[in-house]
Formats: structure tokens, sequence, C-alpha cells
């Protein structure tokens, strides 16, 4: 092996990262495997790079056999003597390969495997780069839009993610070059590398976002515990404080409305409701119908999670909602079955 080899593999490890052992660690594997085919792929072959002596040493172990069975992995005594004088029948000897020898193998097979070995870094580091930001929000830059599809081709880092039609807030458009946030959902291990599956419609991102505009939420003074979101319409984010003082909702909300209006701006203006969150369930689902007020809540099955809710006459189409949203949020928030009754109709009843 001459020393462009030995450089190359120290430049790759400046330039990308990819750490001098792990190269050499492959090469000598793969080396193994190709001169062993000369022996019909017995294990006769072994090999030690030393890149501080910049040396390459390669060996083929055989037997002294008397008589020789097997060619490959055996020869006779006579053979033996011309590497070995006093050596006899039984021992393995190590015999030098000459670089003609596998010279060409060598350095086709080195070629591949740092091919190889720099892909699989990269994934590598994709892979730490992507695990180390999952369930996380992160600025991504719109690389493509795929006219066709819708998805959207964007830049993390170094490491590239789609972001799927389906994972877009309705009616959002995106320009080349636009820093955008995304959530990261998950990173999965494929055949072709590391997979980040991300989104903009996940209820993570608005508390993500949260998280990032107000200081009680970062310090832990106030908890989320709950979001339930229709991506693009309206979130409700359910919310409390472990310290009396604090207000959870007004933290929230801040100095006239500062740090919610914030948030809407980067959602693209998708209503919140931030309320605050109950262990007891009459007072938790009540809250989660807002904006409506809420005269009453019955529990009609503790088991079972459900309840009635009584409203206002003037407030049931509130406390519904358009196409039934407000009522369909508060269940998922609150995790109840809620069945909302005018007043008028619950006193008939």
């Amino acid at each position: 092996m001459n020393k462009e080899f030995f450089e190359a593999v120290e430049a790759l490890e400046k330039e990308k990262g990819i750490p001098a052992e792990y190269l050499y660690e492959k090469i000598q594997a793969a080396i193994i495997v190709a001169v062993k085919k000369d022996y019909n792929g017995k294990d006769v072959i072994s090999c030690e790079i030393n890149p501080e002596k910049k040396e390459m040493r390669v060996e083929l172990h055989k037997i002294v056999a008397d008589p020789v069975e097997d060619p490959d992995m055996e020869f006779s005594l006579e053979e033996a003597r011309e590497y070995k004088a006093d050596a006899v029948v039984g021992e393995t000897i190590l015999i030098p390969l000459e670089t003609k020898d596998f010279g060409r193998i060598a350095a086709q097979t080195a070629k591949h495997v740092i091919r190889q070995g720099i892909r699989d870094a990269e994934r590598g580091q994709m892979m730490m780069e992507f695990e180390s930001k999952q369930q996380e929000l992160v600025t991504a830059k719109v690389q493509r839009i795929d006219p066709v599809t819708g998805n959207v081709t964007l830049e993390i880092g170094k490491a590239e993610a789609i972001l799927p039609k389906g994972e877009q807030v309705p009616g959002e458009e995106f320009t080349e070059g636009e820093l955008i946030k995304v959530f990261i959902v998950e990173v999965r291990t494929t055949e072709k590398g590391p997979k980040a599956m991300i989104s903009r419609t996940h209820p993570g991102l608005v508390k993500r976002l949260f998280e990032t505009e107000v200081p009680e939420i970062y310090d832990g003074t106030v908890t989320i515990e709950a979001v339930s979101r229709e991506a693009g319409a309206r979130t409700k984010i359910a919310v409390h404080s472990k310290d009396e003082a604090v207000d959870p909702v007004g933290a929230c909300i801040g100095p006239r409305g500062s740090r919610v209006n914030k948030i809407v701006e980067v959602l693209g203006g998708e209503k919140i409701d931030i309320v605050v969150y109950s262990e007891k369930p009459e007072e938790f689902v009540a809250a989660a119908l807002a904006p409506a007020n809420v005269l009453k809540v019955e529990v009609l099955d503790e088991e079972a999670k459900s309840c009635q809710v009584t409203v206002p006459d003037h407030q049931l189409s509130l406390a519904i909602g358009n196409k039934g949203q407000n009522a369909r949020l508060a269940a998922r928030l609150t995790g109840w079955k809620i069945d909302i009754k005018p007043e008028s109709g619950f006193y008939e009843g």
C-alpha cells in the first residue's frame, strides 16, 4: 500500500469526520473477503494495516501436511521449507503475499469500501443528527417542491427530509429557500438510511412552539397537560401551573397577547384556545368547551368516560362549533365523550 492511500484515508477523516480506524477496519475485512476468493472462500487470509508505519500486511495461512488433502489450506513439507527451513508437519506457516498478488483487488476493494464507508458514516451522522432532534421543533430550509405530489424536500442541518403533502397544513404554500418550522415526529432506520418522519400538523409542533415562546413553560412552572389540534383551523391546549401565583393561561397569552400571537403567526392564523387543566373531569370538560360558557357537567359513566354538558340555548352552536369542531377538539383534549344539551331542552326532558 503506498503512502497516497494512507493520506487519502486521513484526508477523508478530516473532511467527512469519518474515523480512519473505521475505514481501515472495513478495508481489512473487505481485502480478506476479496483475496479468500482465490482459495475458494476458505479462512486462510489475514490482513493488518499499520497507519503509523504506512504498511499493510496480507498473509496466507497454510498448514504443513503429508499427504496434502486440501490444497487451499495445506501444502507439502517441501513447499513449506521454502518459507521456513525447519518447518514440520502439522505446523501453520504464514506466507506474506506480495502486493502484485493482491494489489489490483486491494485497490478496487479499498475504493469500494471507502465509498461505502463514507455512505455508511454519513448515514450514521444523519441518524445521530435526526435522533438528537426527535420529538423536537426544528427550523428547516425549503429545497424543492414537487409539483405533482406537493411533497416538500427540506434541508435540516446537513440532512434532507421530506415533508409529505399529508403532513402540511391545508392551504399553506411554500417557496424555495424559505425557512419553516417542522416537528420531527420520529426517526426510522430504512435500507436507504435514516428517515425522519416530519410534520407541520402534529400537535407536538404547537406544544414545542409554546415551550419556545413561554418562559414559564420552558422552566417547568407551567406544564402543558394536553393538546388537541385540527391543523390550519383550531388547536386547544390545556395548561396547569405548579405555582399558585402564576396564571397558566395568562402566561401563555403573554402581555397584550404577544406570546400566543407569535405562535398563531407561525401557524398561519390557526385559532388557539388555552384552557386550565383540572383533574376534576367536570371542571376540565367545562374549560375545554371554551369559548362557550357551560352551565353544568354531569358525569354519566366514569369508567366509559362519558358526560352530559348543559349550555345556554344561545351558546349551543358555539359549544358544538363549526361542523362539530369545538366539541370534537374538547373531547380529544379531555379524553371524554361529551353530549351537549341546550338549557331549555335539558329542563324539558
